[in-house]
């Protein structure tokens, strides 16, 4: 289980939050292209290492963070609020 560190509410168990998904895609701006929508929803990449993730704590504060993490040891390097510079 993870336990991950909440910039209000301190460390906490990942079951108090939701992931949100891959903070580094970004939509492709081509609007009608239908292939390229597809690709970008089901198509991607699964890395192994450092990676940045979406969170939400949803039995806390309720904001979104971005946690870096490990994709295979789940160790988490870093934790920021998500804001509209972020994105």
């Amino acid at each position: 289980m993870l336990l991950i560190p909440c910039p209000f509410c301190g460390p906490r168990s990942e079951d108090e939050f939701t992931f949100g998904g891959d903070a580094t895609l970004v939509t492709p701006k081509e609007e009608g292209n239908i292939e390229a929508a597809a690709d970008h929803i089901f198509l991607r990449d699964n890395p192994k290492g450092w990676h940045k993730e979406y969170w939400v704590h949803r039995y806390g504060c309720r904001r979104w963070m971005i946690v870096v993490r490990h994709t295979v040891t789940h160790k988490i390097k870093s934790v920021s609020l998500a804001t509209a510079i972020n994105q």
